[in-house]
């Protein structure tokens, strides 16, 4: 018995053609979901921000949670640029190591860092700047010259790298060197008499110099470096994010809601400091 449904041979150009077209349009509503959505690089997704140990600048305090001026400049930066944060407390070798990876998208760091060279991307703007000085005890010279390290114990803070200052002091055959694993402990160690010469940024030593002890320790500057938030190249917003921290910064300073933007010059290097680590 022949069916009352007309066959495809035996319906209308025009119908075979709406057929068609129906089919056409109901494939590509079905098939839709299986293309991926693009996602771009600046998405709403939290800002992983490194810190480290570096009071009054950045640290974390008793309750656990980040504090610290750049720590706070930077929570502000970040709401006034659109974005959240979720702060990682770190040690410095992992720092670096996450920013090579990609795990984090910025460090509240220092510009010029050769170990980062090619990982990051550093703000324009710089915040504010640190210095690195040479503590000694009372009757130990001033340090007015890097030649004074000649023949001399020195002591440094496990993990920094001085801004490759310490693959020069290592290099040098007549200049001893002995490690501390944190500010106090290296400023015990000074006064001890275990070095002749703690290297230290001055930030953090004033911030625990607070024994009745610690009045022998004196201080030489040695050279000054800026900081900046250095963005991991690994990440793919890492661009848009300087481009965002940047003028966000610049429209707070304006409105008198951080430190004015900073005009960057030469800054102050101790005579004999190596040329290739400046």
């Amino acid at each position: 018995m022949r069916s009352c449904q007309p066959s495809y041979s035996e319906m209308p150009r025009h119908a075979l053609a709406c057929t068609g077209l129906f089919v056409f349009l109901m494939c590509l509503l079905y098939a839709a979901p299986a293309y991926p959505v693009v996602q771009e690089p600046d998405s709403a997704s939290p800002v992983r921000v490194a810190y480290v140990e570096f009071p009054p600048m950045s640290y974390r305090d008793a309750m656990g949670e980040p504090q610290g001026e750049f720590v706070e400049i930077t929570r502000k930066v970040a709401a006034e640029a659109g974005y959240e944060v979720d702060f990682l407390y770190l040690p410095i070798t992992r720092t670096y190591l996450y920013l090579h990876n990609g795990t984090v998208d910025l460090w509240l760091g220092l510009t010029g860092t050769p170990a980062l060279a090619d990982a990051v991307l550093e703000s324009w703007i710089s915040p504010m700047s640190v210095e690195l000085s040479a503590w000694y005890r009372d009757g130990t010279a001033p340090l007015r010259h890097m030649d004074q390290l000649q023949g001399k114990t020195v002591i440094l803070i496990g993990g920094y790298t001085y801004g490759g200052l310490l693959y020069w002091l290592m290099e040098q055959p007549d200049i001893r060197i002995t490690e501390a694993p944190n500010h106090r402990s290296a400023i015990d160690m000074l006064k001890r008499k275990r070095g002749d010469y703690l290297l230290d940024y001055s930030q953090p030593v004033r911030e625990i110099l607070t024994q009745a002890s610690d009045a022998i320790v004196r201080e030489s500057e040695v050279r000054t470096r800026n900081t900046a938030w250095l963005f991991s190249l690994a990440s793919p917003r890492a661009s848009i994010l300087r481009e965002a921290f940047d003028d966000a910064y610049v429209r707070l300073s304006e409105r008198g809601e951080v430190p004015p933007v900073r005009q960057l010059r030469d800054t102050f290097v101790l005579p004999g400091f190596p040329q290739e680590h400046r």
